[in-house]
């Protein structure tokens, strides 16, 4: 009985912290506003990297990561297309 009992609440435990650690992840990635889109070309040498925003947030946008800061990006403007293209290839002849 005690085993049991003792195995019921380590089951609820780790339920209970497994929910908070996936809600806890998705509520990191911020969303962006229609305000916050950065409307012209980002030269490449600029580029740090780049995060698409979560599903549930309102606008699909992808954080571009700069030097300074970050800012909100259209993923369907076509220079980032172009960026994303040239990435891939180059991540393709690297390997």
């Amino acid at each position: 009985m005690k085993v049991s009992m003792a195995l019921l609440i380590l089951l609820l435990a780790a339920a209970c912290t497994g929910s908070q650690g996936i809600s806890f992840r998705s509520s990191r990635r911020p969303c962006c506003s229609k305000e916050m889109f950065h409307t012209r070309k980002i030269p490449e040498f600029r580029i740090q990297g780049y995060l698409h925003t979560a599903s549930s947030c309102t606008h699909r946008a992808v954080l571009v990561k700069l030097l300074r800061g970050s800012v909100c990006v259209d993923p369907e403007q076509r220079w980032f297309q172009e960026y994303l293209r040239k990435q891939k290839k180059s991540n393709n002849t690297s390997t």
